[in-house]
């Protein structure tokens, strides 16, 4: 009965976040993000993008704000805590921080493109396994406008060439996002948990 009813309230607040996936509810300070204007004029520009959706910067690297969190529901008890059952943000990389540097989450992740240029996802399993995927709106070229990946798996995305100068996603997170779930690689870390992908791996490392 415990699952039904964990999975009633996930269903539950699934539907609420895709009714308020279009909030714009600030929960995190507004940023610049300090990208040049694009110079078509039918094309906003990063800096244009992150002023009209409030974003800030991510300690993994872009900018993001978090535009739900399940509120009215009943948390879920986790190793490390309470947690929503489900929270949200928008996520954007743009030309001058292109890359979101490799992480391990705790939760599941659902990501959604929505425009700009194309991201590639780099993602390590727990066996070992390396795999790449891209998002971006081309699905006739295998580009994914939805990922799902799971938690404890590795993942890095940069941004790819083209004529935008960013790529914007948005993110469902369930259990919700915590800091305190969340991995931040780093050279020791990865180099001796990976050393057969070091030559990939070494660059999208936070610095």
């Amino acid at each position: 009965m415990k699952t039904h009813r964990l999975l009633h309230l996930f269903a539950t607040a699934i539907l609420a976040f895709l009714l308020a996936c279009n909030s714009t509810s600030p929960t995190t300070k507004s940023a610049s993000a300090n990208n040049t204007m694009n110079p078509s004029n039918s094309k906003p520009s990063a800096e244009e993008v992150a002023k009209a959706l409030n974003l800030s910067g991510h300690l993994e690297g872009g900018f993001f704000r978090r535009t739900y969190q399940a509120d009215d529901y009943a948390k879920l008890s986790t190793e490390k805590g309470e947690r929503f059952i489900l929270t949200s943000i928008f996520y954007m990389l743009t030309s001058q921080s292109p890359i979101g540097h490799f992480h391990l989450n705790k939760s599941d992740i659902v990501h959604y493109y929505h425009l700009g240029d194309p991201i590639r996802y780099t993602l390590i399993y727990p066996d070992g396994k390396l795999e790449q995927v891209i998002m971006g709106s081309d699905v006739t070229k295998g580009e994914l406008l939805q990922l799902t990946v799971k938690g404890g798996i590795w993942k890095s995305s940069e941004l790819l060439p083209g004529e935008y100068g960013y790529g914007l996603i948005s993110e469902a997170v369930s259990p919700g996002f915590d800091y305190a779930d969340m991995t931040l690689g780093t050279n020791e870390l990865l180099k001796g948990k990976f050393p057969q992908h070091w030559e990939l791996v070494e660059r999208l490392i936070k610095p």
